[in-house]
């Protein structure tokens, strides 16, 4: 038997195994399993991986990759059961979508660089069914995703078409004008407007690291472990000391936060 035929036979055992799952004779959770009550766990599965991403053990990567397949099957199976399709229609529907979507592989369109290619993606995706109808090039965009997501996803739309900066020295000072305007709204006392500017301040900052190629996402996601990290530091120093965090000055956690910090750069 040959390799490829070999994982061939990985995926149908897979399929098979979930088929058994939500049989008769299968696991009474699996049978009871919905597309709405699966959605958590969906969502889950992609944090996961990009958990195991970041760590970058090859196992764990391989491992998570495998679960969240696991929910793609077990969505399929769900249609299958309903008559509406299959994990084998699903693999053709995207094959056959990511053929139609790279013409300049599988046809005889030149595009010489990424930008000529997502712009050419555009146009294509546009002409697809489903997609004629949609007024806007920012639709799309799901609502469901974390905002800091959506509002780099959709800053992505917009600098496609050329709505975009091109130096960076045009991006900076607009920074700088939502942080005067949202310290100018922190004196109005008005709840609704600090929301509004700090929500622009935000919004532009994602659109600068999209500009600089910066995921904003992992981003924040990396700082958040670098702060538990730290603060960790305080707390162990606090517990070796026979302290309570609540007893130690700001000055002191701050003198253990930068220990912490000048530790960090030097490991």
């Amino acid at each position: 038997m040959s390799a490829k035929n070999t994982k061939n036979d990985a995926f149908e055992r897979l399929v098979e195994l979930m088929a058994k799952l939500r049989g008769p004779d299968g696991c009474p959770w699996d049978r009871k399993q919905t597309p709405e009550s699966l959605k958590p766990f969906l969502v889950e599965e992609c944090y996961e991986v990009i958990d195991a991403l970041e760590d970058g053990s090859p196992d764990k990567i391989r491992d998570e990759l495998g679960d969240l397949l696991f929910q793609i099957v077990f969505h399929a199976r769900i249609a299958e059961e309903a008559g509406r399709f299959t994990i084998h229609d699903v693999v053709a529907a995207i094959h056959e979508k990511m053929t139609r979507r790279h013409p300049h592989v599988f046809g005889t369109e030149k595009l010489a660089t990424d930008k000529e290619v997502l712009s050419n993606w555009e146009e294509i995706k546009r002409k697809e069914k489903g997609h004629e109808d949609r007024k806007s090039i920012l639709e799309g965009v799901p609502k469901e995703l974390p905002s800091l997501l959506r509002a780099h996803r959709l800053q992505e739309r917009a600098a496609r078409v050329g709505f975009d900066w091109a130096h960076l020295n045009e991006a900076l000072p607009k920074l700088d004008e939502e942080i005067a305007e949202f310290k100018e709204s922190l004196k109005s006392e008005d709840a609704g407007k600090i929301e509004e500017e700090l929500g622009d301040v935000f919004f532009m900052l994602v659109n600068l690291s999209r500009f600089l190629g910066v995921n904003p996402d992992e981003a924040l996601r990396k700082t958040i472990s670098k702060f538990i990290h730290r603060f960790r530091h305080i707390e162990e120093h606090a517990e070796q000391a026979g302290r309570s965090l609540n007893d130690m000055t700001l000055e002191e956690m701050e003198k253990l936060w930068q220990d912490a910090k000048t530790n960090q750069h030097q490991d």
